[in-house]
This record gives C-alpha cells, sequence and structure tokens, in this order.
C-alpha cells in the first residue's frame, strides 16, 4: 500500500524556512520515497513503511532544532 504524508512545521515564515523546517526536510529523505518540499508544506510519499519511517525522522529532527509544532495528514495513494 503507498501512502501521501503531508507535513508542516512551525514557527512557519514563508520565503525564509529556519532551521527546524530544514532539518525535518533533511529527515524526510529515505530510500524508497520521493520529497516535494513547497511553499506551504512537504509531501512524501511512497510504501507505508518507508513513509512511516520518514514520519518518525521527521518529527524527532524537526522538534529536535526548535520547531513548535508539527501538522501532518496521512491518506493512502492507491
Amino acid at each position: 500500500m503507498d501512502l501521501r504524508l503531508e507535513f508542516t512545521i512551525e514557527p512557519f515564515v514563508q520565503g525564509d524556512p529556519g532551521p527546524h523546517v530544514h532539518a525535518g526536510l533533511q529527515a524526510a529523505a529515505g530510500e524508497g520515497v520521493t520529497v516535494d518540499f513547497g511553499p506551504f508544506g512537504t509531501t512524501v510519499a511512497g510504501p507505508s513503511d518507508p513513509v512511516l519511517d520518514a514520519a518518525g525522522r521527521i518529527l524527532r529532527a524537526a522538534i529536535g532544532a526548535g520547531a513548535t509544532r508539527i501538522s501532518l495528514q496521512v491518506a493512502r495513494a492507491d
């Protein structure tokens, strides 16, 4: 089963992503997933296990780098 994970890391400043956003974005990358960084959020898509693994990495990295809030949405992509 394929999943699509969308996330937004706050504090959010359009056009000026802070280190907490960059940390989450770098953590999202992984084998078997595609990452699309957009102006208001980021999408990770791929098979369920790699996407769910990425979710844990994103949360740990962003919180560790100073994020105050992370919004996640996960949907089946198939």
